[in-house]
């Protein structure tokens, strides 16, 4: 298998890890408010999954090809390869990632999904300063015994100002 067949199947595979983590991230984003995770409200978590999914949603209103498939693609023709030819794991993760729908469709799905990482910004609040506990919905909020995570706290205080 030449060099370039390997090169994207790794792209591949690392297009197919950003849709998880922004897809799963959301689901987890939800389900951690419901059951108090406290490290779903971490500040670098919830900025960067904004920021992936304000890319994803920013590249579709401007009908801007993903990156990621356009560099697949030109290293699939360098192969010597169709989009679609490949290794087994190439057509089973395209077939995951690629769907044949109108334009319409994704710009849509994913400018909904946005509004929705958007929400859970207002419902779950993240920890944006450090030590500070939100208070937005208390149903929502976590539990005492978890209300910092590490990275979070409060710098300890110097034993020798007492």
């Amino acid at each position: 298998m030449p060099l370039t067949q390997h090169l994207a199947n790794v792209v591949l595979i690392a297009h197919m890890a950003y849709v998880a983590f922004v897809v799963f991230g959301l689901l987890l984003i939800w389900l951690g408010g419901l059951c108090r995770w406290s490290w779903v409200r971490n500040r670098w978590f919830r900025g960067i999954h904004l920021l992936m999914i304000t890319i994803v949603v920013v590249e579709t209103w401007l009908d801007i090809t993903c990156p990621l498939t356009t560099w697949e693609n030109a290293l699939r023709a360098q192969a010597g390869q169709d989009m679609y030819d490949g290794d087994w794991i190439a057509i089973w993760l395209r077939s995951l990632l690629f769907f044949d729908l109108p334009t319409w469709v994704f710009t849509c799905g994913y400018t909904l999904f946005g509004l929705l990482v958007v929400l859970s910004l207002q419902v779950i609040p993240p920890r944006w300063k450090v030590g500070l506990t939100s208070q937005a919905n208390p149903v929502l909020q976590p539990s005492s015994d978890s209300e910092t995570e590490a990275g979070d706290s409060p710098p300890a205080a110097d034993p020798a100002s007492r």
